[in-house]
């Protein structure tokens, strides 16, 4: 794939794909849960969830049989149009979907029974607010060290040193009024099946800010890709932790 290919395929991949993240293929070794397994472990059948950013609600949608209602939110309004053009094309009728801050969550005091947040910010006190007592609060989120190789083939700075963003979020749990709250790690390798699946991330993400308004991004990235080819793919790595906290 040449430069100007690179380029084409970054202006129109956004218009093909919109940000369903199911379509990457990627694959990886040493993950350590995964994160609707460990929402559904904590949850019964009767229980009504809240999910913060939801986004396209594809994984949402994925769960919605194993509970009696489930709620997203998202601040975006494209998203939840996304997400809603995605519930009409299933048969699930106990999804609803919302345009809503997560710094302002819009529904009454401990009305919700499960609570959950993937990769997107969250607000411990609103949180706790919508949540009932003795209910779960479980997040994901990308850990500072993500695609390091990535950061550093652009010389992008780590924002912060590891594990930074989980304490800040810890503290705020507990001092929410949350009681029992546990955190897991992990650092798994990830490899990008082709240049284009790739680009993909680096468009919908913010691993390498304004990815494509320069043109050397490109030729950056094709060195990178030279450097970490493998038979497995393009490697990189996937850093991630979890926190589970009970009300």
């Amino acid at each position: 794939m040449n430069l100007i290919n690179y380029e084409n395929f970054y202006n129109k991949v956004g218009k093909e794909n919109g940000w369903d993240f199911s379509k990457l293929k990627v694959f990886a070794e040493g993950v350590q849960w995964d994160f609707y397994e460990e929402v559904r472990s904590k949850s019964q059948t009767s229980d009504v969830l809240l999910d913060i950013g939801t986004g396209g609600g594809e994984n949402l949608l994925k769960i919605a049989p194993y509970f009696l209602l489930l709620i997203g939110i998202d601040l975006s309004h494209e998203m939840v149009e996304r997400a809603q053009s995605n519930l009409n094309k299933t048969r699930e009728s106990n999804v609803r979907l919302f345009q809503m801050s997560s710094e302002d969550i819009q529904f009454p005091k401990e009305f919700f029974d499960v609570i959950t947040c993937r990769h997107a910010p969250f607000s411990a006190r609103e949180v706790a607010k919508v949540l009932k007592a003795g209910g779960f609060f479980l997040t994901q989120q990308v850990g500072e060290g993500d695609k390091f190789n990535l950061k550093n083939a652009f010389n992008v700075p780590l924002k912060s040193n590891d594990g930074t963003l989980k304490e800040k979020y810890m503290k705020e749990l507990m001092e929410a009024g949350f009681m029992n709250i546990q955190s897991y790690d992990y650092n798994a390798i990830e490899y990008y099946q082709s240049p284009e699946d790739l680009i993909f991330l680096l468009k919908h993400t913010p691993i390498i800010p304004n990815f494509g308004a320069n043109k050397q991004d490109f030729e950056t990235l094709k060195h990178f890709i030279k450097d970490n080819q493998t038979k497995k793919g393009i490697q990189t790595n996937s850093q991630r932790f979890l926190i589970v906290a009970k009300k």
